[in-house]
């Protein structure tokens, strides 16, 4: 492809090969956009079965867009014919960037960067899809520091303009601008955060979104009137519980908690009614119950007995 790296590529060239580690819902929606960016881009999973999952909700979300007009019969092949899927890591080798979108654990994380490292030519840069995770943490296991840096993206990823760009002190120059530039060619908007956990948006939302149960924890208002208040009295798209369903409260538990590990402050402490829903499986949206009940259409809200 014109203007593409090779494995003895010098910096600066703009990146053409796009390597995903991960097809869950965020892996699958990042593969996505870099394909219909133009990009060659290669999926990796564990499993044929995973894989074949990934493969399925890209289609179906290509087609999706195809049905409202947003993207052409011709666009949607030519995604499609952009995209490899494998389970070998060896077929990342040739990636310009490896952005992983694994389960959000530092060691698995880590273990990943070794295994990369040992077959990605000098040039390639890592980014992380991380929510709450230092970069830092990551930087110095991958064996390539100054080609390390975080893109967050936020879900779902195809319809989600914005990236946040998380530089660490040991990310370079060059680095820092090819992924910039690369997050303008998905067609997203980038800002720059500081390597912090949380970055911008999640060390602003998760206290929102843990200080909305704590006041129903305390009686302040009831699932459907706090959601309704946030709605039409701030202007949100959706109210807390809403928000937390769609989420996962398993997601925003893990993410709070990472949180809270790193500033050891209470409002980012997960509250007691979260753990106990966590503990119960009822996860919101993805298994049917949260704040919710999903089983209704419309959902209405669970009864928690608090």
């Amino acid at each position: 492809m014109t203007g593409g790296l090779t494995s003895d590529s010098a910096t600066g060239a703009r990146i053409a090969r796009v390597g995903v580690v991960g097809g869950g819902l965020m892996g699958s929606g990042i593969a996505q956009v870099a394909a219909q960016a133009g990009l060659d881009t290669t999926v990796r999973e564990l499993t044929d079965a995973l894989l074949a999952r990934a493969r399925d909700a890209i289609t179906r979300s290509l087609d999706k867009a195809v049905e409202k007009a947003k993207l052409t019969n011709d666009g949607r092949d030519a995604a499609l014919a952009r995209l490899t899927f494998t389970t070998r890591v060896t077929d990342l080798a040739r990636a310009d960037i490896c952005i992983e979108a694994v389960v959000e654990d530092l060691d698995t994380k880590n273990a990943l960067w070794r295994e990369l490292h040992a077959i990605a030519p000098p040039h390639t840069i890592f980014a992380s899809n991380t929510s709450s995770l230092t970069i830092a943490a990551m930087a110095a296991a991958s064996g390539r520091p100054d080609r390390m840096v975080g893109l967050h993206f936020f879900n779902p990823v195809p319809l989600m303009r914005l990236v946040e760009v998380v530089r660490t002190i040991t990310t370079s120059d060059d680095t820092f601008g090819r992924t910039m530039e690369l997050v303008r060619q998905l067609g997203k908007q980038p800002i720059v955060a500081r390597d912090s956990s949380g970055f911008v948006v999640n060390r602003l939302l998760i206290p929102y979104m843990l200080d909305a149960i704590r006041a129903l924890e305390n009686g302040v208002g009831s699932i459907a009137d706090i959601d309704t208040g946030m709605q039409l009295g701030a202007g949100h798209p959706m109210g807390p519980f809403t928000l937390l369903d769609f989420v996962g409260l398993d997601t925003v538990a893990r993410v709070a908690e990472v949180m809270f590990d790193e500033y050891r402050e209470q409002r980012f402490a997960p509250p007691p009614l979260l753990r106990r829903l966590v503990l119960a499986g009822h996860l919101g949206r993805k298994t049917g119950r949260g704040f919710y009940d999903h089983s209704a259409d419309p959902p209405t809200p669970s009864n928690l007995a608090l």
